[in-house]
């Protein structure tokens, strides 16, 4: 079952597949720019491959919102023409690289997540989400599994890689939270079986957390903040020059094709 583009069903499963879409995209984004900048070609080709599925996540998303929400705003209009401050991504996945383990860091903090979401997802009430839910579930898998590998590679490697893991983990760990929050809009979706309150499942999150950890010899963070912000429009400074770098040639070009 489909909810109806007007009323507040059809409102409520746009904004939350807008937000699940804009996570993806600017994940996405984020990883493209390490292409050719990764510790090996492997890798490379290893990140292309993530941002290439998460890439295919948000479109379909994007597509969906822009059908419910009353608009008729196809995938790019919502990628390439709305402000910094109309994006509802999490602010974890706009983090700046910056050092490898960071990067891995973010990955396995979303990948956990993502996974555990869209198992949840593909079991619910709206057959096109749950659809997609299932196939990004599958997706999700393989990034959960690369970060993890990474994850221990470096906590059990030299001195140098340990401590960078462990960094990346202290910077990141803060961020996590914000993809937990639980508003009015995901409760009424979770209350009608439409959509996960993510809150339920951070039990699980943690519980397959602390094992990758566990596997690489490495703590938990204690994390002394907790990011907030992205779901309403407040992002990082970052952002912006993401933002701009990304729809910088739909904007020189506008209504261009290719």
């Amino acid at each position: 079952m489909t909810p109806s583009t007007t009323g507040r069903p059809g409102r409520d499963l746009a904004a939350y597949t807008l937000r699940l879409g804009d996570d993806a995209l600017v994940l996405c984004q984020r990883l493209c720019a390490l292409v050719t900048r990764a510790p090996t070609i492997e890798e490379d080709l290893a990140l292309a491959n993530i941002a290439l599925d998460l890439l295919g996540h948000a479109r379909t998303l994007l597509a969906y919102s822009g059908r419910l929400d009353g608009t008729g705003r196809c995938e790019d209009e919502l990628a390439y023409l709305r402000t910094e401050r109309e994006f509802r991504n999490a602010l974890l996945v706009e983090l700046a690289d910056g050092d490898f383990g960071v990067t891995v860091a973010r990955q396995l903090v979303y990948a956990l997540y993502g996974e555990l979401l869209y198992a949840e997802l593909a079991r619910c009430s709206d057959a096109e989400l749950a659809g997609f839910a299932a196939r990004a579930a599958k997706d999700v898998e393989y990034h959960r599994m690369h970060a993890a590998q990474w994850t221990v590679r470096l906590g059990l490697g030299t001195a140098e890689s340990r401590e960078r893991m462990r960094a990346g983990l202290e910077l990141v760990w803060p961020y996590a939270a914000e993809l937990f929050e639980t508003d009015g809009l995901v409760e009424r979706l979770d209350a009608a079986g439409t959509a996960v309150a993510p809150a339920r499942l951070r039990d699980a999150w943690e519980r397959e957390a602390a094992a990758v950890l566990a596997e690489a010899e490495l703590a938990v963070p204690a994390a002394s903040w907790q990011a907030t912000g992205g779901r309403s429009g407040a992002h990082t400074e970052e952002f912006g020059a993401l933002l701009a770098e990304f729809q910088s040639v739909s904007r020189q070009y506008p209504g261009g094709t290719w």
